[in-house]
């Protein structure tokens, strides 16, 4: 970073303004740039979405657009869609130039800028609708300019005054953004989205990698793939005579640890020191190796190997292993759909809500695996390091994420100019 650009920096974090730029109500800007409303950025004023019940997803209706369909990227969830079926649902199609924001709720503010990728999408009556004039700004620096900390600070502050949390169409189109030339915007958006397209081409890998691991569980986890070297028979045995379970107690000065579906972590890494006064004299002890499965969600797949030693809550099943057993192996294998709905037929419980699956039940499920434990630990290798592969996959795409927002900050708010050469 060149010694100017430094200087420039430090000047603006002590709210010293520096050659070349203003003080404005959005904070320190280049002399150069305008401060809009969002109403003078955008066509029409903010138009609230259709009230109307969603319904099963038909392929000749609309697709429904509501707030719980927008990930925290601001992408659409194409999953588990609904349509809506009313006769005004034309007058709420999202078209191209259109941004939603969220109005109510603990997800005020969100947002998500219309992708006519995404097919025909209704906007629910919880969004508020602008349609933005692209002569005037650069739709996608706007999408950019609303992530930023600094709309995240108007968006707390507007949404507090009433009891409900929300912001309606009138006070977003009061909402002030600092507007660089459109030439500017232009190289702006041409940097951050090389950012979008590293982070595009990780997930595309991310989400091959993924596919090649659930082959793999697949294929070895049920004997259809055999690793070289081992020819040994697989045995067809009930899990009690794999796996005991483990039942002790009065391990309280022990770390306190939770159980989830993608692995067993301390309690701490999820809320903060634990402060609970609750009696944890009956918590069990969980050992390096071990098991642990909430036995309410058994049915459900919540059940990890154990990496830690320390105790959870009685709640939880722990597992201990016999002679000759990988429990790495019996932690990937509890995972194959056709395992865990073995775990549900097992269960007990009038509806899935009150379902559980207590070891006296657990242990009569029978399953197929491998005879030596050497093959047991070649398979839990192998996994493994897919899990590895996978877990280096999103490290780096979280990285490129912060980066991202970085620069982001740096150039939506003019603290760094793209010049003609690409850069400062």
């Amino acid at each position: 970073m060149r010694e100017d650009l430094k200087e420039r920096i430090e000047k603006i974090k002590r709210g010293v303004v520096p050659e070349g730029y203003k003080r404005t109500r959005v904070g320190i800007i280049p002399e150069s740039w305008k401060i809009c409303k969002l109403s003078e950025v955008c066509i029409e004023n903010g138009k609230y979405g259709i009230n109307a019940a969603a319904c099963e997803y038909k392929k000749n209706l609309p697709a429904y657009l509501r707030i719980t369909d927008i990930d925290d990227e601001g992408n659409y969830i194409k999953t588990n869609n609904v349509c809506v079926d009313s006769d005004d649902s034309m007058k709420y199609i999202l078209k191209e130039n259109d941004i939603v924001f969220a109005r109510t709720g603990g997800t005020v503010g969100k947002t998500y800028l219309f992708n006519p990728n995404d097919g025909e999408l209704v906007y629910a009556g919880f969004l508020i609708k602008f349609s933005i004039d692209i002569q005037k700004y650069n739709k996608y620096i706007l999408k950019s300019y609303c992530t930023t900390e600094r709309y995240w600070n108007w968006i707390n502050i507007m949404s507090v005054r009433s009891g409900q949390p929300g912001v309606n169409a009138e006070e977003y189109s009061k909402f002030t953004i600092p507007i660089p030339s459109m030439c500017e915007q232009k190289k702006i958006e041409k940097v951050l989205l090389l950012y979008d397209e590293k982070i595009k081409y990780k997930k595309k890998v991310l989400k091959e990698k993924n596919k090649q691991k659930k082959w793999l569980m697949h294929n070895l986890l049920t004997s259809k793939l055999r690793l070289k070297g081992f020819y040994g028979d697989w045995k067809n045995e009930k899990l009690g005579k794999l796996l005991l379970e483990r039942n002790e107690v009065d391990s309280i000065e022990s770390e306190l640890l939770s159980i989830t579906g993608s692995g067993i972590i301390p309690r701490s890494e999820i809320e903060g020191k634990d402060n609970s006064s609750e009696d944890k004299s009956k918590y069990k002890k969980i050992y390096i190796g071990d098991i642990g499965y909430n036995t309410m969600r058994m049915w459900q797949g919540v059940s990890a190997y154990s990496s830690y030693e320390g105790i959870v809550s009685p709640a939880y099943t722990i597992l201990k292993p016999k002679d000759n057993v990988d429990t790495k192996f019996f932690s990937y294998l509890f995972k194959l759909p056709s395992i865990v709905f073995m775990f549900y037929r097992y269960s007990q419980g009038l509806v899935d809500d009150t379902r559980n699956l207590k070891y006296e039940n657990f242990k009569k499920i029978k399953v197929n695996v491998p005879s030596d434990i050497e093959e047991q630990k070649a398979i839990s290798h192998i996994l493994t390091l897919a899990d590895k592969e996978i877990e280096i996959l999103q490290q780096q795409i979280e990285q490129i994420k912060l980066e991202k927002k970085a620069i982001m900050q740096l150039l939506l708010t003019g603290i760094v100019r793209v010049n003609q050469k690409g850069g400062e």
